[in-house]
């Protein structure tokens, strides 16, 4: 989905409510200074939005073609659940470290070698982190073509994944939700200018 449109205002509202998508002064992992910060970890305190993720998820989900729901640590991990339980797929998950005792597996869950999983995550901004995810994923003899997120806050024409050949759906491209919000004035116009000069 591109546009905010009327299927996806209220999630769109819900995430600014709900404080997914913050305003302010903020230090990024980079070290770098943001004017806006996005902590979809927020989620896990709000069934009813997670459950309104979840659909908005399977929406893309519905024309893809996929045998697990592949979640990435550890963000991603409760919407990947709320989806897999929505729709009744199955999931995995790659481990953020390996595991040193009992099965020592770098994937939890049932797979076979050649299912296609479909990776689940939060966001994606370099998207360094899904790479290393796609790796351990591949290793165990899964199969990946789509990433599937809920904000695409990327800089404007970049397509990270798309370079390295995965596909990219985003519920929401960062950009769009700021037009949105500032459109209906959800946000002071001054935090909003300073986010769209921050993004450049």
């Amino acid at each position: 989905m591109a546009k905010i449109n009327s299927s996806t205002q209220s999630l769109a509202d819900g995430l600014l409510k709900a404080g997914c998508v913050k305003f302010g002064d903020f230090t990024l992992k980079s070290g770098a200074k943001s004017p806006i910060y996005i902590d979809l970890r927020r989620l896990v305190a709000f069934p009813d939005l997670l459950k309104d993720v979840a659909a908005a998820y399977a929406k893309i989900m519905q024309d893809l073609e996929f045998d697990q729901v592949a979640a990435l640590p550890y963000a991603a991990m409760p919407i990947g659940t709320a989806i897999s339980l929505h729709g009744g797929w199955r999931m995995v998950y790659p481990r953020k470290e390996s595991k040193g005792y009992g099965t020592k597996v770098d994937v939890e869950g049932v797979y076979d070698v050649d299912e296609r999983a479909l990776v689940i995550d939060d966001l994606i901004s370099s998207g360094g982190s899904k790479l290393e995810g796609i790796i351990k994923l591949n290793e165990v003899g899964l199969k990946v073509s789509d990433i599937v997120v809920l904000i695409d806050r990327q800089p404007e024409g970049v397509d990270f994944m798309g370079e390295h050949g995965y596909k990219l759906h985003s519920v929401f491209k960062l950009r769009d939700l700021l037009h949105y919000w500032e459109e209906n004035g959800a946000v002071d116009a001054e935090m909003i200018a300073k986010a769209w000069a921050f993004l450049g």
